[in-house]
């Protein structure tokens, strides 16, 4: 029997102080999977550094883009660029560090029992390393939104650090997924749920990055709050349409 072909996709936009310490705790850490950086054209050559491990190493492996296009379409970029080739998992991971590499065998031991695994900040066991209060609430605050709002039975729709089965993905529709920012995060947690997909929540440790800028603003924050609102709306209807027809067909 073949064995699966895994691969993590690292997201890239000005992260050269970053990029080469990570493949190299990814290659250190689980050596079997295989790494695609998919650079939205750096201008502080962070591709070049991945072009530069990639052409001593034949498991990292680079996707350029032309130009900076938000998060979601970065991942929507590298999914497609691994199923093309066969990849039977795929991993998100962030690039500056917060994502710890060694807890990448935590995913994948829980992998047989999901068809997606969510690294999970907020489970027992969970926790954030150097956050301030303020971004500590906000995170848990917009994680309880969407789980109410949603009806997610998730604690950390959030995050970012996550494994799919190539199945999972296939099954939830990525040509229709048009958020860009954060809230792809919460878009695809959603759609693997409505779908009937299993999900599990792993604990890890989140680490705010040492070294470069994080991308958070208040724009992406504000673009998650109105999406999410969306979607709820939406959620609520459908709901409430189900309950009208089901009476409709008990009283006639």
């Amino acid at each position: 029997m073949t064995a699966a072909k895994h691969l993590v996709v690292v997201p890239t936009y000005n992260e050269a102080p970053n990029i080469e310490l990570v493949i190299d705790r990814v290659r250190a850490s689980a050596p079997a999977l295989d790494i695609l950086v998919v650079d939205d054209n750096s201008p502080d050559g962070t591709g070049d550094l991945a072009d530069k491990a990639a052409r001593t190493d034949s498991q990292v492996h680079v996707l350029h883009r032309e130009a900076k296009q938000g998060l979601g379409v970065a991942y929507l970029a590298g999914f497609a660029w691994g199923m093309a080739r066969d990849y039977d998992v795929l991993i998100e991971m962030d690039a500056d560090g917060s994502h710890l590499p060694e807890q990448l065998p935590r995913l994948l031991e829980a992998l047989p029992a999901a068809d997606l695994v969510l690294g999970s900040r907020w489970v027992k066991g969970g926790r954030v390393v150097n956050w301030p209060r303020r971004r500590k609430l906000l995170s848990r605050g917009g994680n309880l939104y969407a789980r109410i709002t949603l009806g997610l039975p998730l604690h950390d729709a959030t995050g970012g650090f996550r494994a799919f089965r190539r199945a999972t993905l296939e099954g939830i529709n990525l040509e229709s997924v048009a958020s860009h920012g954060y809230c792809f995060q919460i878009d695809l947690a959603r759609r693997v749920i409505d779908a009937g997909y299993r999900v599990v929540e792993v604990p890890i440790t989140f680490v705010e990055r040492e070294y470069g800028e994080s991308k958070m603003s208040r724009e992406i924050v504000r673009e998650s709050l109105v999406m999410v609102t969306t979607w709820g709306l939406r959620h609520r209807g459908d709901q409430l349409h189900a309950a009208l027809s089901s009476a409709r067909r008990r009283g006639g």
